[in-house]
């Protein structure tokens, strides 16, 4: 009886420690894909030399930001505001964003006249058939610019983001096959639980 007791708490140990390291590697793959920005839409892992990038068929830019909080109030004679960079258009709490937009490839995309709408994303449930709630995705119009052409490559705009949630950027503009086209900037504003784990192990956790 003995040995059958120390055998079965052997196992257990060795299931408690094969599950501490799946959960690490787990954590770790989503921390890493966290800092790097998004799967899908962002290339090459959605981060180089300080900006986000995303890619598409269309073309290629980079984003980067700058936040300043909505409890912020500016000094009148302030010479500069402490604006907080941040990464990949996440923002800790609502307030101004101002973001700058490279059109990056290829270099014709300058040459392009191209329309910026800011949208904010809602999650909304209508009840379907009155058995079940069916959920669809809404999206609000907060800024709509005509298109325009932007010889210098870089696109900067001032955003004031009050809400908590989801909003995107999209850029439009029509290719050489006068093909409308559209590259989609996502933005997040408020900090989830992988927000929070990514802070709390940023110590133990490394980027190679």
């Amino acid at each position: 009886m003995p040995t059958q007791s120390m055998s079965s708490s052997h196992k257990n140990q060795i299931m408690v420690g094969i599950s501490v390291f799946l959960l690490f590697i787990t954590f770790g793959a989503l921390y890493q894909a966290s800092s790097q920005g998004d799967f899908s839409d962002t290339y090459p892992k959605g981060f180089r030399g300080g900006a986000c990038t995303i890619e598409t068929s269309s073309a290629t830019i980079g984003y980067s930001g700058y936040y300043l909080s909505s409890d912020y109030e500016i000094p009148e004679n302030a010479i500069h505001t402490p604006n907080l960079a941040i990464q990949c258009g996440k923002m800790p709490n609502p307030g101004i964003l101002d973001i700058s937009i490279d059109l990056l490839y290829p270099e014709s995309i300058r040459d392009i006249p191209l329309a910026l709408r800011l949208v904010k994303i809602d999650d909304e449930s209508e009840s379907a058939g009155g058995n079940q709630d069916k959920t669809f995705v809404k999206e609000v119009e907060m800024l709509d610019i005509p298109a325009k052409k932007h010889a210098s490559g870089v696109m900067t705009h001032t955003l004031k983001l009050t809400d908590l949630g989801y909003y995107a950027i999209y850029l439009i503009g029509k290719d050489a096959d006068d093909k409308e086209f559209t590259i989609k900037i996502p933005l997040k504003v408020g900090q989830d639980w992988k927000d929070h784990f990514k802070k709390a192990v940023s110590t133990f956790l490394k980027k190679e």
